[in-house]
């Protein structure tokens, strides 16, 4: 494991990091390695390899914490860590059992619940996360992605057995494959017995003589794989969509754990997102403001004609109904908002500024009724 760089600063985080600071590191790291975006950098594809592994662990609260106690050794799976086993404080005991089984043993037989789970029975495989980079337009409607995965299968040369070809694992002959080895010692309290993983397989229960090349006797194997996604519309910057069974194969014939697939939405020039409503500004010229229009109107589904009224002040909203994204699993979707603003015209010509000054000098009070009120506020407010 001395090659195996610390899982905190992979993520570039300090140790104790909290769940949320954990994912928004992993967040960064992913859009910075993934090798959609970077298919011109080869070593990104072992750079997300390593920030999925940190990832995997430092999110898991009972993984994270052995982690912080014994390292690297705390989450392999075959260093032996299970429970309270390993830790010499607690006098090399196993487990909770046998702890128990160490303070009353040889005291009316009592043994408490020190049985092991069985080291050769079916385990389900880990789950793993990637990220997919989406457009905006790609969220709202949906879309079907192929994305490129990294995840641990069974060898194809052993077929998961772990031993090469024409040879096959042995029962460990000092274990019979139960993969812990028990003694008892005599003391003046009485018996004492303790439970461990066995020395001579490491646990397994068994002894591959002749290990498969391909996998180094493990039985499964890191391999790339092309997962097709249905993004669904109304999917949202930070959700997450799960794939069942498209994580880690399991082990010793168990199933295979889920993809975490993490989305991220690039920004739209024209359009913002809250929750299912869209939102857009719309500029207009002055005299369609002072005389009214029918203006055309961006949407998700294409342009669409509105009717503006006299008098549109900069700032107003509109609604349309039923114009924003479709909820994710149900048929009614969001509204869209549109705001005015009115753009001042520039660079007149001396003719314009002529007309513009003739116009306004033929104007009166009664055709600003805000600046109107505004002045008779001040006036109320200084008693004038």
């Amino acid at each position: 494991m001395a090659d195996k760089r610390d899982y905190y600063e992979v993520l570039g985080l300090q140790k104790g990091a909290s769940e949320s600071e954990i994912k928004k590191a992993y967040k960064k790291k992913a859009r910075e390695y993934h090798p959609d975006l970077n298919p011109d950098d080869p070593s990104c594809v072992e750079k997300m390899q390593e920030v999925n592994e940190a990832y995997e662990v430092l999110s898991d609260p009972e993984k994270k914490s052995r982690y912080d106690q014994f390292g690297h050794d705390g989450v392999d799976g075959n260093a032996g860590f299970g429970g309270m086993g390993g830790m010499g404080g607690m006098g090399g005991f196993g487990d909770i059992g046998d702890l128990f089984e160490n303070i009353f043993g040889g005291f009316g037989g009592f043994t408490g619940n020190s049985s092991r789970s069985n080291v050769n029975a079916p385990k389900r495989g880990s789950d793993i996360q990637e990220s997919v980079l989406i457009n905006f337009m790609d969220a709202c409607q949906g879309k079907k992605q192929e994305v490129k995965i990294f995840r641990m299968a069974v060898c194809d040369s052993c077929n998961g057995s772990g031993a090469s070809a024409g040879s096959s694992s042995e029962v460990c002959p000092d274990c019979q494959g139960r993969g812990t080895i028990k003694t008892t010692q005599r003391t003046p309290l009485g018996a004492i017995s303790s439970t461990r993983p066995c020395p001579h397989c490491s646990g397994k229960g068994k002894i591959i003589k002749n290990p498969c090349q391909k996998c180094r006797g493990t039985g499964r194997t890191r391999v790339q794989k092309t997962v097709s996604v249905d993004i669904p519309a109304g999917i949202d910057n930070g959700q997450t969509i799960r794939l069942s069974g498209q994580g880690d194969c399991g082990i010793n014939g168990g199933p295979s754990g889920d993809l975490l697939l993490n989305v991220s939405v690039k920004n739209h020039p024209i359009f913002s997102r809250e929750g299912y409503d869209i939102h857009c500004e719309i500029p207009v010229t002055y005299s369609q403001a002072v005389l009214g229009d029918e203006i055309t109107v961006p949407t998700i589904d294409g342009d669409v004609r509105y009717p503006i009224g006299e008098g549109t002040q900069s700032g107003t909203v509109f609604r349309l109904k039923g114009k924003g994204v479709k909820k994710i699993n149900r048929s009614d979707r969001g509204n869209q908002y549109v705001k005015i603003y009115v753009e001042v015209p520039k660079n007149l010509s001396k003719k314009q500024k002529e007309l513009l000054k003739n116009f306004e000098e033929s104007l009166s009070e009664k055709n600003y009724t805000k600046r109107q009120s505004f002045f008779e506020k001040i006036k109320d407010k200084l008693n004038f």
